[in-house]
C-alpha cells in the first residue's frame, strides 16, 4: 500500500481517484468542489484535505486532473499547492490536458525543490475513467514514469511514455485534434445526408463499411440518433483542448487549417448553449442552419 493524493474530483477526477483506493492503497484527496472530497471520503475511505499542500504532506505520488491551465498552476505551484508542501522525492503526476509549454514550466518549478514531475494527459473520457480503462500518454524522465507506472495501471490498460517534460501532452493533443475534425466531418456529412433523404442509420451502416469507417463515429453516431447528449467528454472542454493545439502549433510553426475552423464550429456550440453538453451535440449547430434533426 502506498501513501498517495489525488487532486481534482470531477466527471473524471473522482472515478480514477476511487480506482486508486479499489487497488488498496491510502489516498489523501481534495477538490475545489469540497463536497467531492467529503463523499469520497465517506464512499471509499479516502482522506478528505483542507489544501493542496495538506495533500502533498505525506504523499509519495500526488495524481492532478484539473480542467485548464490556470487551474493547474495553481494547485501545484500556487500558495498551499503542491509544491508548498511537498518534500524531495515526491512525485507529481499531472493528468490533465494542460499546454505543453505551461507544463514544462511547472516541472521546472517543482525541480527547484527536488520534486519530481510527469505531464500525463489520459483519454477514454468518464467510462474509462470509471472502469479503469484509460490510456495514457506520459512525458518526463522515464526512470519516474517507471516508478509511478503501478499506480497508473490502476486507473488505466494502456501506458504510452512518449519523451521528455511536455511530449505526453502533444500526444494527446494530436490525438484530440484528428478526434475533433473527425468529429465535424461527421457532423457535416450526415446533416447533408439526411437533408439529401438518406436516412441517418444507412449512412452510418454504409460508413461503417467503407474506408471512412470510425470507433469514434460508430460509438458517438447511437448518441445522436437518439438524441442523447449526457456529458462523457464536454463541448467546453474539447473547445479548450483545440486552442491548446492551436497554440502548440504556432510555437512550432505548422499549420493547422482544418482545426481552426473546427474550433470555430465548437465555439458556435458553446454561444448556443451547448457547452456543456458532450462534444456530439456540436452538431446542433448545423442542424440549426439546415432546420434537419438527425435521429433514428
Amino acid at each position: 500500500m502506498a501513501k498517495l493524493g489525488f487532486l481534482g474530483l470531477g466527471l473524471m477526477g473522482y472515478p480514477m481517484a476511487r480506482n486508486l483506493l479499489k487497488a488498496g492503497h491510502e489516498v489523501a484527496v481534495w477538490s475545489n468542489t469540497g463536497s467531492k472530497a467529503t463523499q469520497l471520503a465517506a464512499e471509499a475511505g479516502a482522506k478528505e484535505c483542507a489544501t493542496p499542500a495538506e495533500v502533498a504532506a505525506d504523499a509519495e505520488v500526488v495524481f492532478v486532473c484539473v480542467g485548464n491551465t490556470e487551474m493547474a498552476e495553481t494547485v501545484i505551484t500556487g500558495e498551499n499547492g503542491l509544491k508548498s508542501g511537498g518534500k524531495a522525492g515526491m512525485i507529481v503526476v499531472d493528468a490533465s490536458t494542460i499546454g505543453p509549454s505551461s507544463s514544462v514550466r511547472i516541472g521546472n518549478s517543482l525541480a527547484e525543490k527536488g520534486i519530481e514531475f510527469l505531464g500525463a494527459p489520459c483519454t477514454g473520457s468518464t467510462p474509462g475513467a470509471i472502469a479503469g480503462t484509460l490510456t495514457f500518454m506520459v512525458g518526463g524522465k522515464e526512470e519516474v514514469f517507471e516508478k509511478a507506472k503501478p499506480f497508473l495501471e490502476a486507473m488505466g490498460k494502456k501506458l504510452y511514455y512518449c519523451g521528455g517534460p511536455g511530449t505526453g501532452l502533444h500526444a494527446k493533443l494530436t490525438q484530440n485534434l484528428v478526434l475533433s475534425n473527425i468529429l465535424q466531418a461527421f457532423n457535416e456529412g450526415i446533416v447533408l445526408s439526411t437533408k439529401a433523404g438518406v436516412p441517418p442509420a444507412l449512412m452510418l451502416d454504409i460508413l461503417s463499411n467503407s474506408a471512412a469507417k470510425s470507433g469514434l463515429i460508430e460509438y458517438k453516431a447511437p448518441f445522436i440518433f437518439r438524441r442523447d447528449f449526457t456529458t462523457n467528454f464536454s463541448v467546453k472542454w474539447m473547445h479548450k483542448d483545440i486552442g491548446l493545439m492551436l497554440e502548440s502549433a504556432a510555437e512550432l510553426n505548422v499549420p493547422t487549417p482544418l482545426t481552426a475552423l473546427t474550433r470555430q464550429m465548437f465555439q458556435a456550440a458553446i454561444a448556443t448553449g451547448h457547452g456543456e453538453e458532450d462534444i456530439c451535440s456540436t452538431i446542433k449547430v448545423l442542424e440549426g442552419l439546415t432546420g434537419v434533426e438527425v435521429k433514428g
